[in-house]
């Protein structure tokens, strides 16, 4: 199963259970892939989290059907998940601007998201610098905070780390232990088994010391890696790259990722620059 057909699937899976409980587990697992990285994937494809598109699909075939009248108010919110009318009608007017019931009388107007298809789109007109190298297993020290994907909270959480890091001193006294493979600032995305978060976030370096007072050790696995070159300003660079390389490079490039940390590599330099340096590493294997 290719790239694009892993993906497909899993909308549709999504698609024709709509009206059951979903699992991002079970979603992930029609693409092939584990939940931290379908999640990942998917949001930066789309733009939005699993949980959210599966809530906006839920809510436009809840308001369709109201809206022909085939369902009750209270049957339209057991239906699609919700543990009351009072929460359904909540959510309901918070995405279509009205009440189910006044939809279901003929009053107002539906706010429909539709499905999302893939679909091939010629692109590749900006050049993606990329290379394949083997590294062995190697150490990293830094400070970690766990996210959820839910209600895009890594998003939020993220960049008030860094902001935290670049104030109390951590990313100066972290670059003093920089002695490791990889050169530059790590952030390290890694997925964690728990109920409640989905990702451990790191801001961390590579090092030969086995310890160093103040920070964790996270062990980064022996892999074949994916190098992108990113140029230009955080975070928009950053985020673009991230989106070529799911639209673009791994449809086409033969490789997929594995179940590994994902590494974002920041140089020196002043990150606003419109010349600053940085590097997605992501480990790959042949497909």
């Amino acid at each position: 199963m290719t790239w694009l057909e892993g993906l497909q699937k899993a909308l549709d899976y999504i698609e024709d259970h709509l009206d059951e409980e979903l699992s991002t587990a079970e979603i992930a697992k029609q693409a092939c892939l584990s939940s931290f990285h379908f999640q990942r994937t998917f949001s930066v494809l789309t733009d939005t989290t699993v949980g959210e598109y599966i809530r906006r699909r839920r809510l436009s075939a809840a308001g369709q059907e109201l809206m022909n009248k085939d369902l009750r108010v209270i049957d339209a919110a057991i239906k699609y998940g919700y543990e009351s009318p009072e929460a359904f009608t909540k959510a309901f007017r918070k995405q279509h601007g009205i009440t189910p019931s006044a939809i279901r009388s003929g009053k107002g107007k539906l706010t429909i998201y539709n499905p999302f298809a893939i679909q091939i789109v010629l692109k590749g007109a900006e050049p993606m610098n990329v290379k394949i190298v083997h590294m062995d297993e190697f150490q990293a020290i830094g400070k970690k905070q766990s996210y959820s994907y839910k209600e895009g909270e890594n998003l939020k959480g993220i960049p008030l780390f860094w902001e935290e890091a670049n104030r109390d001193g951590t990313i100066d006294s972290l670059a003093e232990w920089n002695n490791g493979c990889v050169k530059g600032i790590l952030g390290i995305c890694a997925e964690i088994t728990s109920s409640t978060k989905d990702m451990d976030y790191w801001i961390a370096v590579a090092t030969t010391k086995d310890k160093a007072e103040g920070f964790e050790t996270i062990t980064i696995p022996e892999s074949k890696w994916a190098v992108f070159e990113v140029h230009g300003p955080m975070p928009h660079s950053m985020q673009n790259t991230w989106k070529q390389i799911y639209a673009e490079w791994f449809p086409k490039s033969g490789y997929i990722q594995t179940n590994s940390p994902q590494l974002e590599v920041y140089g020196e330099g002043k990150p606003d620059s419109e010349d600053y340096y940085s590097e997605i590493w992501i480990p790959v294997d042949r497909s």
